[in-house]
């Protein structure tokens, strides 16, 4: 075999083999990539005002929550205080009260002996604190202001034996004596008027 000849295969051999350089190469570029998409991308300054406005709209809406709550409570504080002072006079201003009741009475007699002159709220028999006794009168609240005149009329009438004494319900104002209050409306006997104004009991319902 000549020298050309075995040139010509060696060559032939030697552009058939791979290229370790270029193979490098592209294993490098790869590994570039890869270590620029795993390193993290600066924050810009719009992001950060944007991160920023979150914070503080969690932060106002937990003080709203908080203040909701510290209302509620405050409104269920001031439900169980009890009635103000308008409303007192308001259902005042709509019952009378009737002195000389029987003490063994209850309040559905009551309610049946007012029942013709409207509709009746509330019956009420005034007891005394300590020893649960009836006091001899009681209150009836009426629907609307305009029955009270109806009731009225029934003063003087016959209930259970007696001759109860029928008059528009004052309302107490605080810090006013028995005595600066007078002795009552109308005609009847002072033990009457002072049950009547300043008798508190627990009452029936």
């Amino acid at each position: 075999m000549s020298d050309s000849a075995t040139a010509s295969k060696e060559l032939e051999i030697s552009l058939g083999l791979p290229q370790p350089s270029s193979s490098n190469d592209q294993d490098q570029q790869q590994d570039g990539h890869q270590d620029s998409a795993n390193q993290p991308q600066p924050i810009s300054d719009e992001d950060a005002e944007i991160e920023a406005m979150k914070q503080r709209v969690a932060e106002m809406e937990a003080e709203a929550a908080k203040l909701r709550q510290l209302q509620q409570a405050s409104g269920a504080e001031t439900a169980h205080q009890g009635p103000t002072e308008e409303e007192k006079e308001e259902v005042d201003s709509r019952s009378i009260y009737v002195g000389n009741v029987d003490y063994g009475a209850t309040p559905e007699e009551i309610q049946q002996h007012f029942q013709s002159c409207g509709t009746i709220n509330r019956v009420t028999i005034l007891c005394d604190k300590f020893t649960g006794h009836p006091k001899g009168y009681a209150y009836v609240e009426f629907a609307d202001p305009s029955l009270v005149p109806n009731a009225m009329v029934m003063n003087e009438s016959l209930f259970r034996g007696r001759l109860i004494k029928v008059t528009a319900k004052r309302t107490n104002l605080p810090g006013m004596s028995a005595r600066g209050r007078g002795r009552g409306r109308g005609r009847g006997r002072p033990y009457r008027a002072r049950g009547g104004f300043r008798g508190r009991g627990r009452g029936y319902y």
